[in-house]
């Protein structure tokens, strides 16, 4: 097997690792074993791992509310962040965060953001100090459909133009905003001229074929490394699960879902009849790292359940200002 090929079964494993996490994360809430709410990335994981893999560790990203993909595709760690989202002193944010403000900055993971578009700005702000240090390191921006239409992404995307900064702007275009088809709030359907005045026109990609969003991927971070950034991506999607869970997904055309969880859709079933028809994988070694990975997410679920609950001594520590 050569390098490639273990790079391929290593982005395979990666997806069922965000797809079962997700699973296990919407199961512990409708079972009232989690706070707050969560935002699956079931159907998107192709986006994460694509992008994320053609990344080094020193490189940023900056994720959504949707965001537990983005992190386990950088190297996040399922035991921090399961116990994050039971609100546990051994998560990522010692139980405070929660499953929407999730950060590694060890994995250059700027964090997870409960703000539509927020982590737009902050990417640019790594990448503008990426350009400053001359480190060659680059920023990846995350964020959704509804995002797109927040001005912070038209007043970074200027500056990153105006200083050629080392930033990937990747809107995941899952067709929905909150509970809307997201069509129907723009005036033009090509998302890719969003970026043009500023001199720079965006790319569309096949969002559940990771090797289409994996090849772009890794292009246009060797571009940036050399400073011929910024770039947009628009990587077409489909969101499976509502906004949140408990979603009651009433505004969804009769059928819908299902053609997007068919084996010509589901970006894990595409990649899968890839790796199966070029004999990269077996259907056995397959249905191993399924298996595999449905035992690290479990895992994960143990350890937070048996991790403790921050006391009320801890409340005012952690914090800017008292």
């Amino acid at each position: 097997m050569d390098k490639t090929e273990k790079k391929y079964i290593e982005m395979y494993r990666k997806m069922w690792l965000i797809r079962t996490f997700d699973e296990n994360a919407r199961d512990l809430l409708m079972k009232n074993e989690m706070r707050g709410g969560t935002h699956v990335y079931i159907g998107e994981e192709a986006i994460a791992v694509g992008v994320c893999s053609a990344l080094e560790k020193e490189d940023y990203i900056t994720s959504t509310h949707r965001g537990h993909g983005h992190c386990l595709a950088k190297e996040g760690d399922p035991n921090k962040m399961m116990a994050e989202l039971l609100g546990r002193t051994t998560g990522y944010c010692k139980g405070k965060g929660g499953s929407m403000h999730i950060a590694d900055l060890e994995q250059g993971n700027l964090g997870a953001n409960g703000i539509v578009g927020g982590g737009i700005g902050l990417a640019t702000g790594a990448a503008f100090a990426c350009k400053y240090r001359e480190d060659e390191n680059v920023a990846v921006c995350f964020f959704g459909d509804g995002a797109i239409n927040q001005g912070v992404f038209y007043e970074a995307a200027n500056m990153a133009a105006l200083w050629k900064l080392p930033v990937i702007y990747v809107c995941e275009r899952n067709q929905f905003a909150e509970f809307s088809y997201s069509e129907w709030y723009y005036g033009d359907q090509d998302l890719t001229k969003r970026t043009e005045p500023f001199g720079f026109k965006g790319v569309e990609v096949d969002g559940n074929d990771l090797l289409a969003v994996y090849e772009l991927a890794t292009d246009l971070v060797s571009r940036a490394r050399k400073g011929e950034g910024p770039f947009f991506v628009v990587a077409n999607t489909y969101r499976i699960y509502g906004h949140t869970v408990g979603d009651p997904l009433t505004y969804r055309k009769p059928g819908e879902v299902d053609i997007w969880k068919d084996k010509d859709h589901d970006p894990i079933l595409k990649f899968k009849s890839y790796l199966l028809r070029g004999e990269i994988l077996s259907e056995d070694a397959a249905e191993q790292i399924e298996h595999d990975a449905r035992e690290v997410i479990n895992s994960a679920v143990d350890f937070a359940k048996a991790s403790p609950h921050p006391t009320i001594d801890s409340l005012l520590e952690d914090l800017y200002v008292e």
